[in-house]
């Protein structure tokens, strides 16, 4: 046989529930609203930024001066030969220490065997040294840390400059004149700078230059020079080579490693110092969002101001609001959720252009080229969004650098996350009020179906019959309706089941006449003389007539009692008294038939009729001695059991037919078979039995026994607590 399988009902509470987590998509709704004005906004801050650069370009128009002419137009720039001054951010102790230039050490070069200008035969020279130059002040700074085994300074007594270790220095100036100046020491200190004759002969007498100002200090690996020059100085070109000498005896010049060579200017590379023209215009029209750079045509940075990692986007900061208890439980517990979904702009992220002396990318290349143009990167660690935007710089129709302008989307990030709580916390509010209402709609409906339920219920008990009216409902809803018509329905079945029931009485008390009258006839008839064949025809007659008499008894039994237990007043007895004294009876009545009892000592002591209880067991007795087997025993027990007393009647013979357990109590039930009747059975004996249990709280049963011996009826009736 296949098991059922049960499912739970849903209630309308769930189904409301579930229904309400369709108000889940508007928080959808609203995220893919947020993130279209996000793409509105990056568009106006791309727009913006690109009118930023545009407006420093125009203010950097037609200004020659700012630029550098040989140096914008240079095919290539070489690293190593092609020097950069980076900004300072302050001024270097001239102490050959090299401490100062600690956190610029990432942006010297290591000049070694792919620099190197001279070898002499046969020389085993190992000169190398690192080197660079910032600009701090009006100054260049530099300094060159040498590996040279065998430092050979300048003698004393000697007039010549190249035969010993020296620093070559060559530039061109502003004006265009080539200079040349060599930095030849006698021993470690301040140094002693020369500059050489116009004709750039060593072997002139050379004139001693006071304003290269430095230390020289030797060092394990060699020496360390470091120095300073006004910027006045140097030109666009500028070259460094520093020149070894091993042997003090000979002096021979053993190897020349350089920045480029210094002999000519024709050969001389080039120098970028950072203007402060322009990092004087670029900073009066930059605001705290942005970092604007201005670059020559070969994206060599000309000047710089701000800084993206310090910036907090387009708008600057929301001011603070006051602080309510909305605000702090936004702050505790619902920003903590928020932000599983959304992303804080970081405070901190990598930025790769920070200190960078040559800037590349599509927009700058576009810019260069004469056109305006816009693009977006991410930061190397995936961190921050960055919009750069680039502007050509046109001079004599020609355009000699680009103004780039960056921005990260911070701002535009803390006003979409700023916009997505406030849409959050609107709907969590919906949500909640909306989900709230929605429960208590739906608790409210459901309390009113189940109070409907209920009442029908008990209008109608478990026989079907109608004990009580459903009140109508004054609501004028589709529930109130509904009321309404099963208070109408039960109101018209309590009536049929009123007609029903006294209809019993009523056939009884009207057929007692006709039925009188047919007895009576009858008897005078049999006191007639009748042939023997007529008088077959008369015994039927009357046979019939007292069948339907009986009939008629019993339906009056059954009438009377249900009018009587409404009447009756309950007393105190004691129950096993009345049950023993039933049996005793029983067995005076029915000598050939065995009874047992077993029973309590106790009286059990109950409340209600004891001639009902006498009825309700003569009834189930009744019933016994009709279906039991013979010569065997009618079996009673009566026992208690959680403040019940328990009453058995147990005899074998033929089961119950298949549910049927339920159905004999029912009035005009019977499972005797039709032929076997010797007298009419309306089913009313059970019946009456279960009215008596009723009456007394208790309730009644019947079921087959377990080895299928017979049947047993069970009666439990309550003992007062």
């Amino acid at each position: 046989m296949k098991i059922p399988v049960y499912h739970p009902p849903i209630g309308l509470r769930s189904k409301t529930l579930v229904l309400s987590l369709f108000l889940l998509g508007l928080p959808w709704l609203g995220y893919q609203y947020v993130w279209e004005m996000e793409k509105y906004l990056r568009h106006g801050q791309e727009k913006t930024l690109e009118g930023t650069t545009q407006a420093l370009a125009t203010a950097l128009h037609e200004r020659p001066k700012l630029f550098d002419s040989q140096a914008s137009f240079l095919k290539q720039v070489e690293k190593g030969r092609d020097l950069y001054a980076y900004p300072l951010q302050g001024p270097i102790q001239l102490d050959g220490k090299l401490d100062d230039w600690e956190q610029y050490r990432s942006k010297s070069m290591e000049y070694g065997d792919g620099y190197r200008l001279f070898l002499a035969q046969n020389s085993d020279s190992k000169l190398s040294f690192r080197h660079m130059v910032g600009k701090y002040s009006g100054y260049l700074y530099g300094f060159f840390e040498v590996t040279d085994p065998h430092v050979v300074y300048r003698g004393r007594n000697s007039l010549a400059v190249d035969r010993n270790d020296y620093l070559d220095i060559a530039t061109q100036a502003q004006d265009g004149s080539f200079h040349r100046y060599v930095v030849a020491n006698m021993k470690d200190g301040w140094l002693s700078s020369y500059e050489l004759p116009a004709d750039a002969s060593l072997s002139a007498p050379a004139t001693p230059e006071n304003r290269i100002q430095g230390q020289w200090r030797k060092t394990e690996q060699g020496y360390n020079i470091e120095l300073r020059m006004p910027l006045e100085m140097v030109g666009s070109k500028l070259g460094f080579a520093i020149h070894d000498v091993n042997d003090s005896k000979t002096r021979k010049l053993e190897a020349i490693v350089g920045t480029s060579a210094t002999d000519s200017v024709d050969r001389l590379g080039t120098v970028l110092v950072p203007s402060p023209e322009i990092e004087n215009i670029i900073k009066g029209m930059s605001h705290n969002s942005s970092r604007i750079w201005v670059v020559d045509t070969h994206g060599r940075v000309l000047a710089k101001s701000g800084d993206i990692r310090n910036s907090n986007g387009v708008w600057g900061e929301v001011d603070d609001e006051p602080e309510t208890f909305w605000s702090r439980l936004q702050k505790q517990y619902l920003n903590p959720i928020y932000y599983k979904i959304l992303t804080r702009p970081p405070n901190d992220f990598i930025d790769a252009l920070q200190d960078s002396t040559e800037l590349q990318g599509s927009q700058i290349q576009q810019a260069l080229a004469g056109k305006l143009a816009s693009t977006w990167r991410l930061t190397p660690d995936s961190k921050a969004v960055v919009l750069s935007a680039a502007s050509p710089i046109w001079i004599d129709n020609k355009v000699m650098g680009a103004v780039v302008a960056e921005e990260t989307t911070h701002g535009i990030r803390t006003l979409r996350n700023r916009a997505l709580e406030k849409l959050f916390n609107i709907i969590l509010i919906v949500m909640s009020v909306g989900t709230l209402s929605l429960f208590f709609f739906a608790s409210s409906i459901s309390s009113r179906i189940r109070k409907l339920r209920d009442q029908a219920e008990k209008a109608i008990d478990s026989q079907g019959r109608v004990r009580d009216t459903i009140p109508s409902s004054a609501v004028r809803d589709e529930i109130g309706d509904l009321s309404r018509s099963f208070a109408n329905i039960v109101s018209r079945l309590g009536q049929y089941t009123h007609y029903l029931e006294n209809m019993s009485s009523r056939l009884s008390h009207e057929l007692r006449t006709p039925v009188a009258v047919v007895r009576s006839s009858l008897e005078h008839l049999s006191l007639q003389p009748i042939d023997n064949d007529a008088m077959k025809y008369v015994d039927r007659a009357q046979e019939g007539v007292k069948r339907l008499s009986l009939i008629l008894a019993n339906m009056s039994e059954a009438t009377r009692l249900e009018e009587s237990l409404n009447n009756s007043d309950a007393d105190q007895f004691p129950l096993t008294k009345v049950v023993s004294g039933c049996v005793a009876g029983y067995q005076m009545t029915y000598p050939q038939q065995h009874f047992t009892l077993k029973q309590p000592d106790e009286p059990l002591m109950m409340l209600g009729v004891p001639e009902y209880i006498a009825q309700l067991l003569d009834k189930l007795i009744s019933n016994a001695l009709e279906f039991h087997s013979p010569e065997t025993p009618i079996n009673l027990v009566l026992r208690t059991q959680a403040k019940q007393a328990i009453l058995t009647v147990e005899n074998k013979g033929p089961l119950l037919p298949e549910n049927m357990s339920e159905q004999i109590f029912e009035s005009m039930v019977s499972v005797r078979p039709a032929g076997a009747q010797e007298k009419p059975h309306l089913g009313l004996g059970l019946y009456i039995a279960r009215l008596i249990a009723a009456f007394h709280g208790g309730t009644i049963k019947a079921a087959n026994l377990g080895d299928g011996s017979g049947v047993m009826f069970t009666l439990t009736l309550p003992l007062p607590g």
